[in-house]
């Protein structure tokens, strides 16, 4: 077990912890919890490049701590009303169609590799500036609406535009793969 791996496994069992203290309204636990998770995104894939420790394990686990802190961030402050609805169903939507098509391309034998576009690094991006401006507001009791609203807006377009590319690129690869002309194969 690697130390890159070992924090984001920690990252993992962090998520809880915020999402709680989401819950109790502990803003400022949360705040500082999301940000203890990004430093050490940054830490772990730091030491991973720099201490040739990346692994195969690391490279699902990094996104996988990753997703699970953004998304269960993004539901509890849909459901607290601090972030719009319309915008955490379209993030989650994203995310479950991009699992459910990998899964199904491993399924039917035809396994698609999955790089992240620039669009979706951007988006993930404007996700977790939104998610950390929101929690500071909350954490220190300061209003950013104008940043707020601009950082929502740019979140739902570049999800949806994220969504789509890789809709795109997962058609392409199964395009024609598996179909026949006997509709009970």
């Amino acid at each position: 077990m690697t130390i890159p791996n070992l924090i984001s496994i920690l990252r993992l069992v962090l998520v809880p912890a915020v999402v709680l203290a989401m819950l109790q309204a502990r803003w400022d636990w949360a705040f500082a919890g999301f940000v203890i998770a990004g430093v050490s995104d940054g830490v772990d894939g730091f030491i991973a490049r720099r201490f040739n420790q990346q692994s195969r394990l690391g490279a699902y686990l990094d996104p996988m701590a990753d997703k699970l802190l953004l998304v269960s961030v993004f539901v509890v402050m849909g459901f607290t009303g601090q972030l719009p609805l319309w915008l955490v169903v379209t993030m989650v939507s994203r995310d479950a169609l991009i699992v459910c098509a990998i899964l199904l391309s491993t399924v039917m034998a035809h396994p698609v590799e999955i790089k992240p576009f620039l669009v979706s690094k951007a988006n993930t991006a404007i996700q977790i500036v939104l998610a950390a401006v929101v929690l500071g507001e909350l954490a220190f009791a300061v209003r950013l609406d104008p940043l707020r609203q601009v950082l929502i807006l740019l979140s739902g377009v570049l999800t949806v535009a994220s969504a789509a590319a890789y809709l795109v690129a997962w058609l392409r690869h199964m395009s024609g793969y598996g179909e026949s002309s006997n509709p009970d194969i």
